[in-house]
């Protein structure tokens, strides 16, 4: 076993104790067929380059994360420049998406432009791309944050890097402050001159991933290490690729505890969104996972 790969009893214990939960809370929460252990990762994936010690559900509550309540309940969406059609997805099916994967209310904002904002810029020495500092952005989205926000994520077709040392990132997020960031640019297989059967859908579950991910950091969940899970960090494209568009028991214990969402309801929603957008895979995922938790 590799030094990032967790034992069955370490996934188990990050899950938490499960006595007393409601039957169909603990039937959510079985680490079965339906979630595998985290692959051991390649030289150059992301723990083989960031070793982190990962978060369990007992680790997430002590660090006592932001929550939704009576005044903060409602998701942004910012989008920070106008995109053309085609070359980005859409907006309604991205906020679509995030209100079944959340169970909040979503809203896209009006176009929130950064060009007269003291954004830091720099043209990317492998790629020649303009690319935007993250803090930056992060900073000119935190005095922005709507007063019923949850939170508020910029989202852009533009390159990013968190740091001069970086090459690029797909997108970044502050767990205390309830703002992200995260770009389109290096999901559309054009940034790399490349053509793609079907890049729409793609570029849409590429976004939705992202999209998710850096979310769901905003509520406190960090990094995971127990399995193959949407909150594995990831170094380029085809390990974010890899990521399944699902959370581990353990963070959806996390999400759960947040959010009090009725567990079958956001599947099925998560399921009526795959079918129409052809999310073919993960609609049959989605499925099963109703059956297990629904059947007597």
């Amino acid at each position: 076993m590799s030094p990032t790969q967790r034992s069955e009893a370490e996934r188990i214990r990050a899950i938490g104790e499960t006595t007393g939960l409601s039957r169909m809370l603990r039937r959510a929460l079985e680490p079965g067929h339906d979630f595998q252990p985290l692959p051991k990762p390649g030289p150059h994936d992301w723990l083989a380059n960031h070793p982190e010690p990962g978060q369990t559900f007992e680790e997430f509550l002590r660090l006592k994360p932001n929550k939704p309540d009576a005044v903060r309940n409602k998701i942004y969406l910012q989008p920070l420049e106008k995109f053309q059609p085609g070359e980005a997805p859409s907006l309604e099916k991205l906020e679509q998406f995030a209100e079944a994967f959340f169970a909040m209310e979503v809203e896209v904002l009006p176009i929130g432009s950064l060009d007269s904002s003291n954004i830091t810029s720099r043209a990317n020495p492998h790629t020649g791309q303009t690319q935007l500092l993250t803090v930056d952005i992060l900073a000119h989205l935190k005095l922005r944050l709507p007063d019923d926000a949850y939170c508020l994520l910029g989202i852009t077709m533009r390159d990013l890097y968190p740091d001069p040392s970086w090459n690029f990132v797909f997108g970044e997020a502050s767990l205390m402050d309830r703002v992200g960031v995260y770009s389109f640019a290096r999901y559309d297989p054009r940034f790399y001159g490349e053509k793609a059967l079907d890049a729409g859908k793609l570029v849409l579950r590429r976004s939705c991933k992202v999209l998710a991910h850096e979310m769901a950091h905003m509520f406190g969940i960090r990094h995971c290490v127990f399995f193959h899970c949407l909150m594995n960090g990831s170094n380029h494209l085809a390990e974010s690729d890899a990521r399944p568009l699902h959370l581990c028991p353990v963070d959806f214990r996390k999400l759960h505890d947040s959010v009090g969402f009725d567990i079958v309801d956001r599947y099925r929603r998560l399921k009526d969104f795959s079918e129409a957008v052809s999310f073919n895979d993960e609609s049959k995922w989605l499925e099963k996972r109703i059956e297990h938790i629904t059947a007597r």
